[in-house]
This record gives C-alpha cells, sequence and structure tokens, in this order.
C-alpha cells in the first residue's frame, strides 16, 4: 500500500482538494486498495474547521465529495507512516521544522527521502497557487490536478 499525506498550511484549501482528488483519482482507476491518502497542515490555526467552503464548492463542481473533512495538524507520527509527505509550499517546507526532530528536518531539506513539492511531480519548480490569498480557486484545481496525475502517473509505474 502506498501511503500519501498531503500538506498546507491550514489544511482547508489547497491540502484537502489535493487528498480528495487524489483519491477520486485511484478509484478512478479502481487502485483504491492500493492507496491511504489523507492530508494535514503545518499550523495549528485551522484545528477542526471543515475545508473552506469555495474550496468544498470547487471540489463539488467536479463531483467531488470532502464532507466530514477536519483540519488536523501534522504529526511526527504521521512522517513515519507515510511514504510520501507532499507539500503544497516552500513555507509548508520550512514550517515542518517545528513538527520533525531537526537531525530528520535537515537531512530531507538536504536530500529528501519522503519530502516533496507537489509542483516537482510535474516536473514544476514552484508553489501551488494559494487561493487563501489570491482567491483563484480555478488556479488552484488546476495546479493540484497537474501535480497528482503527475504523481500518480510516476507511482503506478
Amino acid at each position: 500500500m502506498i501511503k500519501i499525506l498531503f500538506v498546507c498550511h491550514g489544511n482547508i484549501c489547497r491540502s484537502p482538494m489535493a487528498e480528495f482528488v487524489m483519491k477520486k483519482m485511484v478509484r478512478d482507476l479502481n487502485k483504491s486498495a492500493d492507496f491511504e491518502i489523507a492530508s494535514a497542515a503545518t499550523s495549528t490555526e485551522e484545528i477542526g474547521n471543515p475545508v473552506y467552503p469555495p474550496a468544498r464548492r470547487m471540489l463539488a463542481r467536479h463531483d467531488i465529495d470532502c464532507s466530514g473533512k477536519t483540519a488536523r495538524q501534522m504529526t511526527f507520527a504521521d512522517y513515519n507512516h507515510y511514504d510520501y509527505i507532499v507539500l503544497m509550499d516552500q513555507n509548508n517546507l520550512r514550517n515542518l521544522r517545528w513538527i520533525l526532530p531537526q537531525d530528520i528536518y535537515e537531512r530531507e531539506t538536504r536530500d529528501p527521502h519522503k519530502i516533496s513539492l507537489l509542483m516537482d511531480w510535474a516536473g514544476k519548480s514552484r508553489d501551488v497557487a494559494d487561493p487563501w490569498y489570491t482567491g483563484d480557486f480555478e488556479a488552484t484545481w488546476c495546479d493540484v490536478n497537474e501535480g497528482c496525475k503527475a504523481m500518480l502517473k510516476a507511482l503506478c509505474k
């Protein structure tokens, strides 16, 4: 089983979008049993809050249900549990220094083993568009889909 954790700052926009988009993609390939997919935050700001309404509406527009999802913070236990920790931006990577032991954080930032940025999977060295600041959930939707498709293609090889 391949275990993936998507991570953003608050776990109410980008990372839950990636979680539910990837879940739909693996379900469409009849590979749900082969994957465990979740999402989390690097901060505590939104813990317990549901997916942000515009993100929820964007998912619903594409027949993806995220009901019941509430924000939670990533833990060191998550680092040990998941095969892939997929971050939405460089700030999320910097924030991991408060979650991971220093030696692991330094190793992962120098020579990543489990940690990556979602857009790196698509061959693009940039952050996933952050709709919290731009209000552009369409751009985020496009980035998340592009990154998830590329990641799934690579993992299914």
